[in-house]
C-alpha cells in the first residue's frame, strides 16, 4: 500500500506488510491479538455459544481510557495473512461460534476483505468498531458484512479532541453509522433470537459526562433509521491512560449510571439493551495471549 487513508485520520501514509508510519502504526498484514469464543456480548450476539471475537491490533482513534490498551495502543499481537485470517473465521465457526465478531478491525479492511474472498463463514459477520469510519471503507463492505456494532462515543468536538485527538469525531460517527444502516435494514432475528443482521449502536457512559450521554442518547434516538438497536454501557474503568486526566480516572458512579438509564428509558428506544453495573469490572476484559492464532511458520 503506497499511502494509506482507509480511516477518517487520512494519514496518507506509506504501510509495508509489517510496519506503517501512520496513525495506527502497523503494516497491511492483520495483526491479532485472539481469537477465541467470546460471551459477554448483547444476548442476540452472544447467544449461548458465544461470539467468535476476533481482536486486531493497533487503532484509527485511540481513545486514552481504552481497555483493551495492550492490543489497542501497546500494538501486541501476531501478524497473520489474510489466508490464515481466512482459517482463524473458519476455526472459530467450528468452535460453534454463532457469527464471527471482528474487533476494531478499521485499519485492516482490505486484508478482511481478502481473508472473506478465501472462506467466506456460513454464520453472520460482525463489525465491531469505534465507530470512527469512513464511508468510502464501509462501501468496501457492502454484501460482507452483517452486523455493524459500531460505539457511538462524543458529540462535542472538546470532548472527542481531549480523548481521543479526534473533534471531528461526532460528524464522521453519523455519517459512517448512517451508512451502516443503509447497507443492514432493520434487525432480522433467526428463529432463536439471535441477530442474524442489523445495526447496534453501543454508548459508554464516561465518569462527569452524563450531560453529553444525554445529548447523544437524544440524537440517535432522532437519527436513527426504524429497526436499530441502541445499547446502554457502563462497564467503564480506569484503563490506559485514564490515570492523566484525573475527571475520568475514576469508576463510574451508582448515581451518574442511574441517570444515564433513566433518560435512556425516558427516550423509549425500539431496540435496546441497558448493560448490567457489574460488567463495570477489569475481569471482563479478555487476556491477550495470542489464543485461537497459527503457530508462526
Amino acid at each position: 500500500m503506497a499511502n494509506c487513508n482507509l480511516c477518517p485520520r487520512n494519514c496518507n501514509a506509506p504501510r509495508g506488510e509489517k510496519k506503517g508510519t501512520g496513525f495506527c502504526g502497523m503494516g497491511t498484514l492483520p495483526v491479532l491479538a485472539r481469537a477465541a469464543l467470546h460471551f459477554w456480548e448483547e444476548p442476540f450476539i452472544s447467544g449461548t455459544r458465544g461470539s467468535g471475537t476476533v481482536f486486531f491490533s493497533g487503532c484509527a482513534l485511540g481513545c486514552v481510557f481504552c481497555q483493551n490498551d495492550v492490543i489497542s495502543r501497546q500494538r501486541f499481537g501476531r501478524a497473520l495473512t489474510a489466508q490464515q485470517l481466512a482459517g482463524v473465521f473458519k476455526d472459530l465457526e467450528e468452535q460453534g461460534a454463532h457469527n464471527i465478531n471482528l474487533v476494531n478491525p478499521t485499519h485492516f479492511v482490505p486484508a478482511i476483505v481478502q481473508a472473506l474472498k478465501y472462506y467466506r463463514p456460513h454464520i453472520p459477520i460482525v463489525y465491531n468498531s469505534g465507530g470512527y469510519e469512513k464511508r468510502s471503507t464501509l462501501r468496501a463492505l457492502r454484501g460482507l458484512v452483517d452486523i455493524y456494532l459500531p460505539d457511538f462515543k462524543y458529540i462535542s468536538s472538546e470532548t472527542a479532541a481531549r480523548y481521543a485527538g479526534a473533534p471531528d469525531y461526532f460528524a464522521v460517527a453519523a455519517e459512517a453509522i448512517e451508512e451502516m444502516a443503509l447497507q443492514t435494514g432493520p434487525l432480522q432475528l433467526d428463529e432463536d433470537g439471535l441477530l442474524h443482521r442489523g445495526l447496534v449502536v453501543r454508548h459508554l457512559v464516561l465518569p462527569g459526562h452524563v450531560k453529553e450521554s444525554r445529548a447523544i442518547l437524544r440524537y440517535l434516538k432522532e437519527a436513527l433509521p426504524p429497526g436499530c438497536a441502541v445499547s446502554l454501557m457502563g462497564q467503564y474503568v480506569p484503563c490506559g491512560r485514564a490515570s492523566q486526566f484525573p475527571e475520568i480516572d475514576r469508576p463510574l458512579t451508582a448515581r451518574e449510571y442511574d441517570r444515564a438509564v433513566q433518560i435512556f428509558m425516558e427516550l423509549d428506544f425500539e431496540y435496546g439493551f441497558v448493560q448490567e453495573r457489574g460488567a463495570a469490572s477489569k475481569a471482563f476484559i479478555p487476556d491477550f495471549a495470542l489464543q485461537g492464532l497459527p503457530e508462526q511458520g
